[in-house]
């Protein structure tokens, strides 16, 4: 050692293909494909390359900002994805005997990797601390900052990322390792603090309470680290000579004070204790460097030095009582020095982004598949309140309101009266809305496009079955081929019951789907004559609409009517009224985009339940929360409701009134007929160009589920026609090798067999035993010359044999057919023969 502050060393590792580790688990877990998030591949070892690098170096102010990006990135990480991605991460302790730091630890567990990473950061900030000129006042100051940074982020190491690692801490990081270091930094921290107060001439009582409060920080570091196991005694030494040395200043300072308010006892006393005080930290000179024994002993010859001059002045001149060590009053602290955490690394959110000094935070874009289900589930849930809840009971306020003017014959029969002659205005607007909207032709090619989206989607729908009805197919004839006992592989059913699921689901959607076209059609046809009379011109109106003869009206009829025309206007007034807040529920829901807050719910999951998958469950309260932007609009539609009442109550007053006014009169009967029958049909032109608006989006959403459908079957099929061909080569392998076996004991037991019944042939012929057969060589064809051959063979015999008696009782070989040599003639054939002489 060299100085009289101590700096972290630095933790060594090895290199790790982090982006490979991410990669692979992006394309297990989530439902995006790993090359979209290349670019942050990339990134990410870079980052953690850059970071390690600057933590084997000189240390250097812009390594800092290297480890804190790369920590920065992995606590944001840390809410993407959980602790363990399945890669190791080894790491070299930093403190310790040589053991501990020649043997690295591995763990596959992204806070373990955090927490190397913050320590090295720890080491960075103490050990540029240690490099700076601390001899002047900035020095001082830029050192006392780096070291409350230091302890700063090795709290947040201690309280947030080692908790959270759920295994077991590296040796040099548990509790007590990380508070003795933490103490230790503050307590350097504040020691600058006290230079500085010497430097800039501060009163002797401020420096005193400066003195005590490093004091007590060695302390207590000291303290934790006999606690610890790998806190190096030297370290141990170091900072208990420090703990004295400053108790030593601090009394020392005191004794100044008390001279300068003449307080002569007091001051011995003091520079009593200040002496005895540098003489303990002066028993650890064994184990302390140079520059913190030069500190001391500078220090005791100073004090010796003011102690026997205050005693002397006290003795001869002030005749103070000396002031008894127990009733010295204890010295007060003022800690300058307190945990720094920088916000980089505590609230990443501040330093990456578009204005963050690290720049963008990586994989942003990675949604969890579970997202995706939460994000379907809750515009289900949202669908089906406002659709059903809202729209559909809406929509059915103003359809019953309808039914209720149309069983009263309004307005035909108010407008028959008003306008006896010619056409109503409102008659006129229906019919000019019709022809510029060409409406026969509109709704016969909205209905011609419902009907090729519908048999594009059919069509996407049958071949889906009839992939799964070929994979069946080729399942079962692979199964009668093999048998059931040997093709053990389930049936497409079983294994793909997701798809065959969808089968029926997609068929009743069609079904549903058929059934609501015919609906639509018969309402077609029935007003398609009165949407033709609408669309042609006003005189074919006015010949559908017969004239009338007018009334006189009487003062009370013409109250009646003006009365019912109010009610009639309302509820035109309430309809209109009620179609714009349909229109601004449906841009409401439209808009009404969920996926932020389930990001940030998520990220929250991740960062404060990092070993728990994320689920849609765990999103129920968000959904609760989330929906209750809709309670304005049901509280609405209830006041729709109770309006509705009274407004039908209302009309069928007036109506009421209106009708006794007119009791007897039938003149415009035929009028008011045709005069709703032309409101009625536009109504329903109305009502059906809605109905196709929904049919054509319900197909088209349909046609996303069957494309999807089509894909999954063929993917179905083609897996399972690649497992069976691997089953087919395996049962033939395993077949074949059988079929081998088998044919070669078949074999064997045929030649068995047909020994044994020679055999028992040749025993029932001779009635004698039988010897055992007895193997030889065939006799090869003579050689030219009537030369002897080695393939002849030698044979031993007492007396010559023929070929037909030595093979007599050998059922393995046949009687030979040539025909017995003679006697005294030798044939080279067959070979020589020793024979005793006779």
């Amino acid at each position: 050692m060299s100085s009289n502050i101590l700096a972290l060393p630095f933790r060594r590792t090895h290199t790790v293909s982090l982006s490979e580790a991410l990669k692979v688990y992006i394309s297990e877990n989530y439902d995006q494909h790993p090359d979209m998030f290349k670019q942050d591949l990339e990134a990410i070892d870079r980052f953690r390359q850059e970071a390690v690098t600057a933590a084997t170096t000189d240390p250097h102010s812009s390594a800092i900002k290297k480890i804190s990006a790369y920590a920065a990135q992995l606590v944001w990480i840390g809410g993407k994805f959980p602790i363990d991605i399945g890669v190791q991460f080894t790491w070299y302790s930093a403190l310790g005997g040589f053991y501990q730091t020649q043997n690295g630890i591995s763990e596959g567990n992204l806070r373990y990797e955090l927490a190397n990473v913050l320590f090295n950061l720890a080491a960075t900030y103490s050990q540029l601390a240690l490099s700076l000129n601390r001899t002047t006042a900035e020095g001082l100051k830029l050192a006392s900052g780096y070291l409350c940074q230091a302890a700063g982020v090795v709290k947040y190491l201690k309280t947030d990322v080692v908790p959270d690692m759920r295994i077991s801490p590296a040796p040099d990081m548990d509790e007590m390792t990380l508070e003795s270091i933490q103490l230790l930094l503050l307590a350097q921290a504040q020691e600058c603090s006290w230079s500085m107060a010497i430097k800039n001439g501060y009163k002797d009582a401020l420096i005193a309470k400066l003195a005590a409060q490093v004091s007590d920080f060695y302390d207590q570091a000291a303290e934790y680290g006999t606690r610890s196991d790998t806190i190096s005694t030297d370290w141990i030494h170091h900072m208990s000579a420090k703990h004295h040395h400053f108790a030593a200043a601090a009394q020392y300072r005191a004794a100044c004070d008390c001279l300068e308010k003449r307080k002569y006892g007091e001051e011995v006393a003091r520079l009593k204790d200040s002496l005895v005080c540098v003489n303990e930290a002066l028993k650890e000179k064994r184990w302390i460097n140079q520059v913190v024994l030069g500190d001391l002993n500078g220090l005791k010859m100073k004090v010796t030095d003011d102690l026997r001059r205050a005693e002397q002045d006290n003795d001869m001149i002030y005749l103070q009582n000396v002031t008894p060590k127990s009733e010295l009053k204890p010295l007060d602290r003022v800690p300058m020095a307190v945990p720094k955490e920088p916000s980089e690394i505590s609230d990443p959110a501040t330093s990456l982004g578009d204005k963050g000094i690290f720049g963008q935070p990586l994989f942003v874009r990675l949604v969890p598949y579970a997202v995706h289900i939460a994000a379907s589930i809750y515009a289900d849930r949202k669908e089906r309140l406002v659709h059903n809840q809202i729209i559909e009971e809406l929509e059915a306020l103003n359809n019953r309101l309808k039914d209720l003017l149309a069983s009263l014959n309004l307005p035909g029969a108010l407008q028959a009266l008003e306008k006896p002659l010619g056409l109503p205005s409102s008659v006129l607007a229906h019919a000019e809305e019709i022809r510029q909207q060409q409406g026969l032709h509109k709704l016969r090619r909205s209905m011609r496009e419902l009907d090729t989206i519908k048999e594009n989607d059919l069509t996407l729908y049958k071949e889906g079955v009839s992939l799964l009805e070929a994979e069946a197919a080729e399942d079962s004839q692979a199964r009668l081929k093999y048998g059931t006992e040997r093709w053990t592989r389930p049936v497409g059913q079983i294994s793909a019951h997701g798809i065959y699921k969808q089968v029926s689901e997609i068929d009743g959607y069609l079904k549903s789907a058929d059934a609501s076209d015919d609906l639509v059609r018969k309402k077609f046809k029935e007003v398609e004559n009165v949407i033709r009379v609408l669309e042609g011109t006003d005189r074919d109106i006015e010949d559908f609409v017969p004239s009338s003869r007018r009334s006189t009206m009487t003062p009370n009829m013409e109250r009646e009517a003006l009365q019912l025309r109010n009610v009639l206007n309302e509820i035109s007034r309430t309809d209109s009224r009620r179609r714009k807040q349909i229109e601004a529920v449906r841009e409401k829901s439209k808009a009404d985009d969920i996926h932020p807050m389930l990001l940030t719910e998520t990220a929250r999951l991740e960062r404060e339940f990092p070993m728990q998958p994320i689920e849609a469950i765990q999103f129920e309260d968000l959904f609760d929360t989330r929906l209750e932007r809709y309670k304005s609009d049901l509280k609405m539609v209830q006041d729709e409701k109770i309006e509705q009442e009274q407004l039908a109550s209302k009309l069928r007053s007036a109506n009421t009134a209106f009708a006794s006014t007119r009791s007897g009169d039938t003149s415009s009967k035929d009028r008011e007929r045709a005069l709703q029958k032309l409101e009625t049909g536009y109504v329903k032109y109305k009502e059906i160009l809605s109905n196709l608006d929904t049919g054509r989006k319900f197909y088209n959403d349909l046609a996303k589920i069957v494309n999807r459908f089509r894909d999954e079957c063929r993917d179905f099929k083609y897996q399972r026609r690649m497992e069976a061909g691997q089953v087919e080569n395996d049962l033939s392998n395993a077949m074949s090798a059988l079929s081998m076996a088998q044919s070669n004991s078949l074999q064997d037991q045929r030649e068995r067999e047909s020994l044994r019944s020679q055999y028992n042939a040749t025993k029932a012929a001779s009635g004698e035993p039988l010897a055992a057969p007895m193997p030889t060589r065939s006799n090869p064809p003579a050689p030219a010359g009537g030369m002897w051959t080695p393939d002849m063979g030698i044979k031993f015999s007492a007396t010559p044999v023929s070929s037909t008696q030595e093979n007599a009782h050998n059922p393995a070989y046949p009687a030979p057919t040539t025909t017995q040599q003679s006697r005294g003639v030798w044939n080279p054939s067959g070979g020589i023969t020793f024979g005793q002489t006779r």
